[in-house]
């Protein structure tokens, strides 16, 4: 419960009359023990003296109280007024002038105090355009980077693959009346070359969409994605997650991503059948398991630093989390990425 705040001018003059009253008790009690005192011959001359000898000091004790309470909580009303204005925002009221006192020095410091809070301040609303101005030049940079990974991936693979199918159909109109067994061949290449330009375009595409969740749960963007996958891809994907799974905003769009790699990586190099997608809490942490049953490969260095795998492992860093890629010629593919829990 609150306590009711007391007048400082009240107080100061309610104070000044009790100590008037205490040095008169003093004085009349010293008077009167060295026989300084003596009888009045009338009572009504005694009282009157008395009334006198009392209110006399009182009324003074009240008026120096008074005077020297309202002079304090002048100097103090000033103050407050400048800190309610420093602490709603407007720095700009300087500390007034409150004399050569104790509340003077006061004011003196709380003035340089708020110099260097202001000089904060500004510091602080530079580095905020400064970081606005650099999270711009971040997210340009990696739009245009994204672009040329895109674009030398096009290059490499899908323009490849088409050459390829050209050549093959020009060849395939060559000797079609001549060889038709070979004629066959050829068409059937073309066929295999056409459905790896298909699958290495879909894994493209699969990179343009927005690179966070955009307000949306972890849960319900993989969910997203994966319904949307099924509908143009043809791979059997399972997905698994515990329910009530929280994490941080940044944990959620760096695992979402890495799930987007190894869905692209598997279909443009695993040709697999299936992949599944499993994520559960256990204890402190959050365990993700991804998995497809294609042809797999060799783990050695250059697959090990390649640009897929190498993005996977620097965002868990990020995160503090760890990863393991198992595979093995016609065993498929198992990333198995452990990230700690931390509550904000």
């Amino acid at each position: 419960m609150d306590k009711k705040s007391s007048n400082m001018v009240t107080r100061s003059m309610g104070e000044g009359a009790l100590f008037s009253l205490f040095m008169l008790l003093v004085i009349t009690y010293i008077m009167y023990t060295y026989g300084l005192l003596r009888p009045f011959e009338d009572w009504r001359i005694g009282i009157r003296t008395g009334l006198t000898l009392i209110l006399l000091p009182m009324a003074f004790g009240i008026g120096y109280g008074f005077y020297q309470g309202f002079r304090s909580k002048r100097k103090l009303e000033l103050l407050r007024a400048t800190l309610v204005a420093w602490e709603k925002g407007n720095l700009t009221p300087a500390m007034p002038d409150l004399g050569n006192d104790e509340l003077g020095r006061l004011g003196e410091q709380l003035g340089r105090i708020s110099g260097k809070w202001e000089n904060q301040v500004n510091t602080l609303q530079r580095l905020s355009t400064n970081n606005a101005k650099l999270a711009e030049q971040a997210r340009v940079t990696a739009i245009i980077e994204e672009r040329q990974r895109l674009a030398r991936e096009l290059h490499d693979a899908v323009s490849q693959q088409l050459f390829a199918i050209s050549m093959t159909a020009t060849a395939v109109g060559r000797t079609l009346e001549k060889d038709f067994d070979k004629a066959q061949r050829q068409i059937a290449l073309i066929e295999e070359m056409s459905a790896v330009a298909q699958s290495e375009m879909r894994a493209l595409l699969l990179h343009l969409r927005p690179v966070y969740l955009e307000g949306k749960g972890l849960e319900e963007g993989l969910q997203e994605l994966i319904k949307e996958l099924k509908i143009k891809v043809p791979i059997d994907i399972l997905f698994e997650m515990d329910q009530g799974v929280e994490l941080l905003k940044g944990v959620e769009n760096h695992l979402f991503r890495i799930v987007q790699e190894a869905i692209s990586n598997t279909l443009r190099h695993a040709k697999a059948e299936k992949m599944e997608i499993r994520l559960h809490r256990r204890g402190d942490t959050v365990r993700l398991t991804l998995r497809d049953d294609g042809i797999g490969f060799e783990m050695d260095d250059s697959k090990q630093t390649s640009y897929g795998l190498s993005n996977m492992q620097e965002r868990i860093t990020e995160i503090g989390g760890s990863i393991q890629f198992i595979t093995a010629p016609g065993k498929g593919m198992r990333i198995d990425i452990t990230v700690p829990v931390v509550n904000e």
